[in-house]
């Protein structure tokens, strides 16, 4: 019973994600065959949220909930992030699911769903396997 939020929470989001269309196969080719501005809409309010979420937290010095400051650690360049979002995209483009909502893909009756479950597990494996030799 102590994870039941969690659950409640993890519902309420994916319901959130069908709703809003963010996991249709159509809606996510349309914004990578620019016909439409509904994902970038969504992605853009989102990059929105979360900067002006982040200035908050900082300009504030705000904590969590149980009183710990908040630290954000300061990020460094590497060409891994652009090769790892180019083929993020690519993943992306190509099955219509990035690894968020392929659980609420799955949960509204996709069965292609479990295609990209085990596809993205083998990619985290695969990822652990040559982390030590990727760029840093």
């Amino acid at each position: 019973m102590q994870y039941f939020k969690y659950l409640v929470l993890g519902t309420l989001f994916g319901i959130i994600l069908t709703k809003s269309e963010v996991i249709s196969w159509f809606r996510i080719q349309e914004m990578f065959r620019f016909q439409s501005f509904h994902l970038y809409g969504v992605i853009g309010s989102a990059i929105l949220v979360g900067l002006v979420s982040i200035q908050l937290i900082k300009r504030f010095h705000l904590r969590t909930i149980n009183g710990e400051p908040i630290v954000i650690a300061d990020k460094k360049f590497s060409h891994g992030v652009w090769i790892g979002g180019f083929l993020f995209g690519l993943g992306w483009a190509l099955t219509g699911a990035c690894p968020g909502p392929i659980f609420a893909q799955l949960g509204s009756g996709s069965g292609a769903a479990v295609v990209l479950i085990l596809a993205a597990l083998a990619g985290t494996w695969t990822y652990s396997a040559l982390r030590e030799k990727l760029p840093h």
